[in-house]
């Protein structure tokens, strides 16, 4: 069974989410938010610049990334 998604900022999901091939790229987010890429599997993520990054929209990362959520809190 999966553990309770913990309260993280967009900061530590953006520095987790590096660990796995993400990249920042630059001018492509707009306003408060944050857009990383990786190549290989192809995966576009746009992250929310908040404090802390409500569990609904963490989840959809940590989803679209390809994860599950233990490997997710693995890489905090």
């Amino acid at each position: 069974m999966s553990k309770h998604l913990p309260v993280v900022s967009s900061q530590s999901v953006c520095e987790a989410l590096s660990k796995v091939g993400f990249r920042e790229i630059p001018g492509r987010g707009k306003g408060s938010h944050t857009f990383l890429y990786r190549a290989d599997p192809p995966a576009g993520i746009t992250v929310p610049q908040q404090r802390e990054v409500k569990r609904g929209t963490l989840r959809a990362i940590i989803r679209q990334a390809g994860l599950s959520v233990d490997e997710f809190i693995g890489l905090l």
